[in-house]
C-alpha cells in the first residue's frame, strides 16, 4: 500500500496580520512546516501554532528561512556559512521552546522560499544549513528537494531525508520550482491541485510549465498554507489519494 505525507507551510502571520487559514489545514494534513520568525511568524504565533498542530497530532517541522520578512524570504541573502548556521540554529531552537511547551518535539528541518532555492545548487550555504541540524539535533530528518546539494550535505553528514513534491507549483523542465514571475508558476485551483497530487504520487511525474513531463518521488506533498484556498485544496487533495488507496501518514512516524 502506497503512503505519502501531507504537509503545509503555516505559522506565517505577523503580529496581527494573519497568513492563511492555519487552523483549518491543521485538521487535514500530517506534518506542519512551521515558520520560526526570520521569514515569518512571531513569537505568539510560534506558540498558538505549535499548540493547534500538536493538539492534533500533526509532526512538527522548523520552517528555517532568511533573515527577510519584509521580502517574505523570498530573496537571496549572501549569508556567510557561519551566519546562516547560526541564523537555522536559532530558528529551531526557537521553535523547539514553544513545540516542548506544547508536550511535543521537532520532528524535522525545512528550508523556506529563497533559501530552499539556493540549496539546490549553492554547497556552501546548503553545507551550512546541515551544519546546523547536525549540531542541533542530527536525529531530525530535512525535508526538500531530491538530488540538490541539500541532500549530498546531510549524505554526508549521516542525516536523513525525505522528498517533496508541490502540486499547486509549476515545475520548470530540469524539475525545479518555476520562479513565482512566471505564468503557470502558482496553481490556486484545488481540483487541479488535487489531479496534479494523483500524477505525482501514482506515477511519480508533473507536467511542467512548457508541456514537458518531470519525473519526481515524493514522500512528502506540500500544500503553501498562505494561499485562501489552502484547507480547500489540502481537503480534496487528501481525499483524492485516500479513495485511491493511498494512506496518509507523517513521513517522520
Amino acid at each position: 500500500m502506497q503512503m505519502v505525507d501531507l504537509n503545509a507551510d503555516v505559522g506565517e502571520g505577523y503580529g496581527r496580520w494573519e497568513c492563511g487559514p492555519d487552523a483549518d489545514v491543521l485538521t487535514i494534513v500530517t506534518s506542519a512546516n512551521i515558520a520560526c520568525g526570520f521569514h515569518a511568524g512571531d513569537p505568539s504565533t510560534l506558540r498558538a501554532t505549535t499548540a493547534i498542530a500538536a493538539a492534533n497530532h500533526v509532526a512538527i517541522g522548523a520552517h528555517v528561512g532568511y533573515p527577510d520578512l519584509l521580502g517574505f524570504g523570498r530573496r537571496f541573502m549572501d549569508l556567510s556559512p557561519a551566519e546562516l548556521t547560526d541564523a537555522v540554529v536559532f530558528q529551531i531552537g526557537a521553535l523547539d521552546g514553544f513545540s516542548r511547551i506544547a508536550g511535543e518535539r521537532i520532528r524535522y528541518v525545512k528550508p523556506h522560499g529563497a533559501l530552499y532555492n539556493a540549496v539546490v545548487d549553492n554547497t556552501g550555504q546548503a553545507d551550512a544549513l546541515v551544519a546546523a541540524v547536525s549540531e542541533y539535533d542530527p536525529t531530525l530528518t530535512i525535508l526538500g528537494m531530491g538530488g540538490s546539494a541539500l541532500f549530498n550535505a546531510a549524505e554526508r553528514a549521516g542525516l536523513a531525508t525525505a522528498t517533496e513534491a508541490f502540486p499547486d507549483r509549476g515545475y520548470t523542465p530540469d524539475g525545479r520550482l518555476a520562479s513565482r514571475k512566471l505564468p503557470g508558476a502558482v496553481i490556486g485551483d484545488p481540483a487541479t491541485v488535487a489531479r496534479r497530487a494523483l500524477r505525482i504520487v501514482l506515477d511519480h511525474e508533473v507536467e511542467a510549465i512548457d508541456g514537458t513531463i518531470v519525473t519526481l518521488h515524493a514522500d512528502s506533498l506540500c500544500i503553501h498554507g498562505d494561499s485562501p484556498t489552502a484547507a480547500i485544496a489540502a481537503q480534496q487533495l487528501r481525499s483524492a489519494l485516500t479513495e485511491v488507496g493511498v494512506t496518509i501518514g507523517a513521513f517522520t512516524a
